[in-house]
């Protein structure tokens, strides 16, 4: 679980690698990128520490995506339009679709004229149909023990699908980039797969695909391991005996300033969950066994989202 907050909320600072080799359902995270100077960046809504999470397990976290309006007020139509509302639409279970419209429609008033906002609004209700014929699609994939393949025949059915629902000006702008960064994924997995291919010539054409790539994809491909990474040096660095403020050089350096703030609070998030369960297994040692008295204790101590992580711990 700290995990996986790491990355959602340093991720913001680095670009995002969403592979079609993977399920779907992980939300890619924003990037910070150059734009053209006739584009305006809106203002980011960062919610209050003291503001409840839209919902239970988004606890530490920031809406993603770093959606924009031109000039003019239009939309800017790219792949961080998705990573807000994937955001949102991750909390699907927690919260009722009718909820989750809401909030993005919410978010994007706050940070777009009325102009770009509608716009997106007309996207989201094209993307959450696409996102539902998804599901069907995932269904009636045939099944094969051909990684390569079958990787290939989902990104191809998912193109087709996205065109039902989106223009060619905005499957370019979705969706463009993530098409690279898969096609690139794929090619290394076919040759890595083709087992005619000498050492040399393997080297060779692995080169040549990563070089199809751009900085900002190569980036994107390489953010996850890179975060591990810093995750790691972490862990190390405290080993060693290094403090907060220690720590959070480190991360700064690595990220940004603001990345490193938001990962100390999910430190400190962690620190006291482990706390309440050291206290929690202190006290459902001593119970005597009273029919219910088990969650009870779990009633007292922990809410209802919280108790579904509580398994892990048991």
């Amino acid at each position: 679980m700290r995990l996986l907050k790491y990355l959602s909320l340093a991720m913001a600072a680095v670009a995002p690698a969403v592979w079609v080799l993977w399920p779907p359902g992980g939300a890619p995270l924003p990037v910070a990128s150059a734009q053209p100077a006739d584009v305006q960046p809106a203002p980011l809504t960062l919610a209050s520490p003291a503001a409840p999470p839209f919902a239970p397990s988004m606890a530490g976290t920031q809406p993603d995506g770093d959606v924009r309006q031109d000039a003019s007020s239009h939309l800017v139509i790219n792949e961080e339009l998705l990573h807000l509302f994937d955001y949102y639409l991750s909390s699907l279970g927690e919260r009722d679709l009718p909820a989750i419209r809401a909030g993005i429609e919410r978010d994007l008033r706050t940070r777009l004229s009325p102009t770009a906002a509608a716009e997106a609004i007309a996207l989201l209700e094209r993307y959450i149909g696409y996102k539902r014929a998804l599901v069907g699609l995932e269904r009636a994939m045939p099944a094969t023990r051909d990684a390569a393949s079958a990787a290939r025949a989902r990104l191809e059915a998912m193109q087709r699908l996205r065109k039902d629902y989106f223009s060619l000006r905005e499957l370019a702008g979705l969706f463009g980039a993530s098409d690279a960064r898969d096609r690139e994924a794929l090619a290394r997995l076919e040759i890595t797969q083709d087992r005619q291919l000498s050492e040399a010539e393997r080297r060779t054409r692995m080169a040549a695909a990563e070089s199809r790539l751009s900085a900002a994809e190569r980036a994107g491909r390489d953010a996850p391991a890179q975060l591990l990474s810093l995750e790691t040096s972490v862990a190390e660095a405290r080993a060693r005996g290094a403090d907060d403020n220690e720590v959070y050089r480190l991360r700064a350096a690595a990220l940004s300033p603001e990345a490193a703030a938001r990962l100390a609070e999910v430190d400190r998030e962690e620190l006291e969950w482990q706390r309440r369960i050291a206290a929690y297994r202190a006290e459902r040692n001593r119970l005597d066994g009273e029919p219910g008295a088990l969650q009870r204790l779990r009633d007292e101590r922990f809410t209802r989202q919280e108790q579904r992580r509580l398994a892990a711990y048991e």
